[in-house]
């Protein structure tokens, strides 16, 4: 015959079963915000592109942010600068248009210690997402706007509406890319996604576009002095995508994922592969258990190579054939940037930004 307990002594007995569970490893660890060292990290691009200026992305964030501004502010100012640089064909103005010749934007970001988030996607007109996605975050109630209803809570919010934001760099590259792939004008869907990608390839083989901007993206984090942890990213897209199709970059949990009392990790790369992974809210958990960033985020990207089955998307050697990239730091100020293969981040610590290698899962490139 079963003993009946009181409540009591089911409160004493559950308080003993969570105790165990944390000594033996079954319960997580949650890293509490606390002092910190100062550290912004982001993809490449956040350490080349200027915009006409004298500083990059994460110079300005990691300034603004140490002079004691808040630390999504600081993080959107310093992407604010590649959205808006020409010259950088991955993101904001003069980004690769979609495949039919319109560019079309991403954005989310996220504020540690306000918990709070926004987000756009498929927005045309705005040159800045990000600012978008703050506005998303600070003036509704929603985490995520999209296509002409994000661009019309863009213009509700004073933000300006352009009728196109292709430049005429990427307007050319997009005209070379229709020519090369719809000759016809009407190939059947499969026919045309693996001619639109053969060519893409040819393009980047030929130096017309950077391998890396056919996933084109600046993902940006930051932890301040205090503790306090941000992140944005905002993107482009895919290179010639299909009209509306929407990547990780503005799914939280997927291009971007903060926990203001662990840390926080966002991404490059093929977006597909990280959504269907939710790679960035799995890294910060990893994170809260204890994991350092560099372990935590190579462990995603051992998921997706699991994960990854389609012959169309392995290599020659069974392995995927595209890059993908993630940046991660903890509540600490420690940090890390991976990859598939090899590739590089942006850091800019109390010693100034730098450009450094990630550490790559894999060997060599992806079409290896």
């Amino acid at each position: 015959m079963s003993r009946k307990i009181n409540r009591r002594q089911f409160v004493a007995t559950t308080a003993v079963a969570g105790a165990a569970a944390r000594i033996f490893g079954q319960g997580p660890t949650v890293i509490r915000r606390g002092p910190a060292k100062p550290v912004v990290i982001s993809s490449a691009n956040g350490n080349k592109f200027k915009n006409g200026g004298d500083v990059t992305c994460v110079q300005k964030a990691f300034t603004l942010m140490t002079q004691g501004g808040d630390v999504l502010d600081a993080l959107i100012a310093g992407v604010n600068i590649v959205e808006l640089d020409p010259l950088d064909d991955s993101v904001g103005y003069g980004g690769l248009p979609n495949a039919e010749g319109i560019v079309q934007l991403d954005s989310s970001c996220m504020h540690g210690p306000k918990k709070r988030a926004g987000a756009v996607a498929a927005l045309e007109g705005v040159r800045t997402p990000s600012l978008v996605a703050r506005a998303v975050m600070e003036n509704t109630d929603h985490h995520l706007l999209v296509g002409r209803g994000a661009q019309d809570f863009a213009r509700s919010m004073g933000f300006k509406i352009e009728d196109d934001l292709n430049t005429e760099h990427s307007r050319q590259l997009w005209l070379e890319w229709k020519r090369r792939t719809d000759p016809s004008h009407y190939l059947d869907p499969k026919t045309r996604a693996e001619a639109g990608y053969r060519v893409a390839l040819e393009m980047v083989a030929e130096g017309k576009i950077d391998r890396e901007h056919l996933y084109g993206t600046i993902n940006c984090d930051g932890v301040n002095a205090r503790g306090e942890i941000c992140g944005v990213t905002t993107t482009s897209g895919l290179s010639w995508k299909i009209p509306g199709r929407v990547g990780d970059s503005p799914i939280l949990g997927a291009g971007l994922y903060v926990d203001g009392d662990v840390g926080a990790a966002g991404s490059t790369g093929r977006g597909e592969a990280n959504l269907y992974n939710l790679s960035s809210f799995m890294i910060v958990e990893h994170m809260r258990r204890g994991m350092h960033p560099k372990d935590a985020a190579l462990d995603l990207l051992r998921r997706v190579k699991t994960n990854t089955i389609e012959k169309r998307l392995l290599n020659s050697k069974g392995n995927p054939n595209f890059g993908l990239n993630f940046y991660a730091l903890n509540a600490a100020g420690e940090y890390a940037g991976v990859s598939m293969y090899e590739s590089s981040f942006a850091v800019c610590t109390e010693n100034g930004p730098q450009t450094l290698p990630t550490e790559p899962l894999l060997p060599g490139k992806a079409t290896d």
